[in-house]
């Protein structure tokens, strides 16, 4: 046994927890928790716990049902909101077949495999997301449509006298740096209720594990103070969308490989072909960054959601920012991926980022000019005029496109990326024989 391991029995046993849960997710990023005692962690350490794979999405067959959680000791943390008294902890799983090799179903072993590929370069890589939500009354969740009414009617950096996000934003911190989650900043967002809080940077199977984490908290901290937290990408249609605009850099080391001095915008070779790379393969990666039919009402919704693809130096209408560089500070050298958005698979959509970054590199993409225009203002002619591509319109189109990806098929591998094709069509076709109340609004009363 380990030394972290025997620091988590340790653990256990001082701080009296009954119940430690472990964690892990499916193919599209949903959380999953089985719970043990601490009689059963030893055990859990060694062995894993089994589980029916075939019940989890995008898992296993029914022939070929048997799965195996395992913990990693590293991730452990108790859960604030259990209680002092008999508590409750986690830790996040690797998922393992019965023969204990790698499931390759298991989206964090998706990750871990793109990293390792990093690795292998001389890389590790950082990520800073910056995590957009909305803060809704208490909901009837079992109505047909729930009637969502945002808790203030704030504004950008708005302080709203005695608002509910005030409270909300401090407990939640709270909690999450109580977890050793660290927090940078928080603040209201452009919509009514909508609210920010960006996680600082860490590597980015860390930051994964962080997000997963963050969700679960910003959850529980909302029911206990009576109100909803939604990071559907576009809950209010006439509001923005909340989206996970998310910061990379690639180290070597304890250097940033993204940063030379004297360079443009102090931008090194290697960042200049990661972004790249991102901007060559972004249509390819969208279905999974953007993995809902609700995703793209937010990317073609305005509100400075990316709809083309492009980059520019400080530009918010881009879709790969240049943040403003900090004299004196190369390691704060970074891109900003704006695309993704709060619901992604974290697990996944850095893998292929990360991808879409390394094939630049490796292949010596050339970046093309950058765009200084807000891109939403140009003309359709004048975007075709600088070479700047729409992003997919709808899930369907990004489908269409990630399936004919070779980067996208080789970094899930062929289980996940058929998995997630096969869900996204079948979401697509229940998404497109609706009848939307905007439909018999419009059409009812007069046809």
């Amino acid at each position: 046994m380990d030394r972290q391991q025997e620091f988590v029995l340790r653990t256990v046993e001082e701080r009296d927890i009954r119940f430690i849960r472990l964690w892990f997710t499916d193919v599209l990023g949903m959380l999953k928790s089985v719970a043990v005692a601490p009689a059963e962690l030893e055990s859990a350490f060694s062995e894993g716990i089994g589980f029916d794979g075939s019940s989890i999405e995008g898992f296993t067959r029914v022939y070929e049902a048997d799965m195996i959680a395992k913990p990693d000791p590293t991730t452990f943390q108790v859960l604030p909101w259990r209680g002092e008294q008999q508590g409750t902890a986690r830790m996040f799983c690797d998922i393992l077949t019965p023969d204990g090799e790698p499931s390759l179903a298991d989206s964090r072993y998706v990750l871990k495999r793109a990293l390792a590929k990093a690795s292998d370069k001389g890389f590790t890589f950082y990520t800073h997301p910056e995590v957009e939500f909305y803060l809704f009354q208490a909901l009837d969740l079992d109505a047909p449509v729930p009637r969502l009414v945002p808790v203030d009617r704030g504004g950008y950096f708005d302080h709203v006298p005695r608002g509910s996000a005030h409270d909300f934003r401090r407990a939640a911190i709270s909690m999450l740096e109580s977890m050793g989650i660290s927090v940078e900043f928080s603040h209201h967002e452009a919509g009514p209720g909508q609210n920010e809080i960006d996680l600082r940077y860490a590597d980015a199977l860390t930051t994964a594990d962080n997000l997963m984490t963050f969700r679960t908290v910003v959850k529980e901290v909302a029911l206990e103070q009576g109100v909803y937290a939604s990071f559907m990408p576009k809950p209010l249609a006439e509001h923005p969308g909340s989206g996970m605009h998310t910061h990379m850099s690639l180290f070597e080391g304890d250097r940033n490989a993204f940063h030379e001095p004297g360079s443009e915008y102090e931008l090194s070779k290697v960042a200049r072909q990661f972004i790249a790379g991102l901007l060559h393969h972004a249509a390819e990666i969208t279905a999974v960054t953007n993995q809902y039919v609700n995703s793209y009402k937010r990317l073609w919704g305005g509100s400075e959601a990316p709809s083309f693809v492009s980059w520019g130096h400080n530009n918010r209408s881009a879709l790969v920012r240049v943040p403003m560089y900090k004299p004196g500070k190369g390691n704060s050298s970074r891109v900003e991926y704006r695309a993704l958005d709060s619901a992604a698979n974290p697990y996944l959509s850095f893998a292929l980022l990360l991808a879409a970054g390394l094939k630049g590199i490796e292949e010596g993409y050339e970046l093309p000019e950058e765009t200084s225009d807000d891109v939403w203002e140009l003309t359709p002619t004048e975007r075709r005029a600088l070479d700047i591509r729409p992003l997919p319109q709808d899930l369907d189109e990004a489908v269409g496109i990630m399936e004919r990806s070779e980067l996208v098929a080789e970094t899930l591998g062929e289980h996940v990326f058929d998995y997630v094709l096969r869900n996204k069509r079948e979401e697509w076709t229940a998404y497109r024989t609706q009848v939307t109340p905007f439909e018999l609004e419009r059409f009812f009363s007069i046809l």
